[in-house]
């Protein structure tokens, strides 16, 4: 929003501030962490108990029921397609929308898998395998989130949407070839986690690497300026005093390069 008085945002403008300068910011702030994205989002989290309780409802068997919680997981799903290509569509991407997305994510497929497990309709290897691979890839995000962010590729869309329709078909109470199909569309899944998620450990890697060499590339440059500095002024003391620079500046310097090669 752009229509801040330049008082409150800074300006040199002669009207003083109002008192409720600080409370307007925070409205402004307020304003943009409401969006259609960020509601999206915060339904799909809200979604995640009222879908236990509609599968494990009357023991987690009766058909009608778990025709209501595939409803329900068949809603966070969609929303889950819809509110990041509005974040990314309509700049509404916001500090909490990059938190709360992923754990509404991983909150209501791992609410599927459990369950499903507990009721005896899906192998605990399973649930286990998908529930490694993706609290693994969350953290190895943050691991190298000061350095990069790490994009999701075509296999991961791939992924998720396999996840989708597998556990989906195995909340419905089916039978027959459909519950032979739905065995097969769940090992397609677990392979595409699997893949994905080694694809994804190589990116956090090579991108890692490569934020830190142009962390050290950058303090290599700052210590060469800064010696580039201090030899002019010493130039300068040297023709007044014959005082010779200390070493401590090319020191640094020989360190950065050192490092910044060893990296490389």
């Amino acid at each position: 929003m752009t229509g801040a008085p330049a008082s409150a945002a800074g300006g040199s403008g002669s009207t003083p501030a109002p008192r409720g300068g600080k409370l307007g910011a925070s409205a402004v702030n307020q304003a943009g962490l409401w969006n259609i994205a960020n509601i999206l989002t915060m339904v799909r989290l809200l979604l995640v108990p009222g879908f236990v309780m509609l599968l494990l409802h009357d023991g987690g068997y009766d058909p009608v029921w778990r025709s209501f919680a595939w409803a329900a997981f068949a809603v966070a799903m969609i929303t889950d397609l819809f509110d990041g290509h509005l974040a990314r569509a309509y700049n509404l991407v916001t500090d909490f929308g990059k938190i709360a997305d992923p754990i509404a994510d991983k909150a209501i497929m791992g609410a599927a898998l459990i369950c499903l497990s507990l009721l005896g309709d899906l192998p605990w290897w399973i649930t286990g395998v998908i529930l490694f691979r993706e609290l693994g890839i969350t953290l190895m995000r943050f691991w190298v989130i000061r350095h990069a962010v790490i994009p999701a590729s075509r296999g991961g869309k791939l992924k998720t949407l396999a996840q989708g329709t597998a556990v989906g078909m195995y909340v419905l109470a089916l039978t027959g070839p459909l519950a032979t199909l739905r065995f097969w569309m769940m090992m397609a899944a677990v392979v595409l986690t699997v893949v994905t998620g080694l694809d994804y450990v190589r990116q956090a890697v090579v991108l890692r690497r490569k934020g830190l060499a142009a962390d050290r590339a950058a303090a290599l440059e700052a210590v060469t300026a800064a010696a580039d500095a201090d030899g002019a002024g010493t130039d300068g003391r040297r023709h007044d005093g014959g005082r010779r620079p200390s070493g401590g500046v090319e020191e640094r310097v020989a360190g950065a390069r050192g490092a910044a090669e060893a990296e490389r």
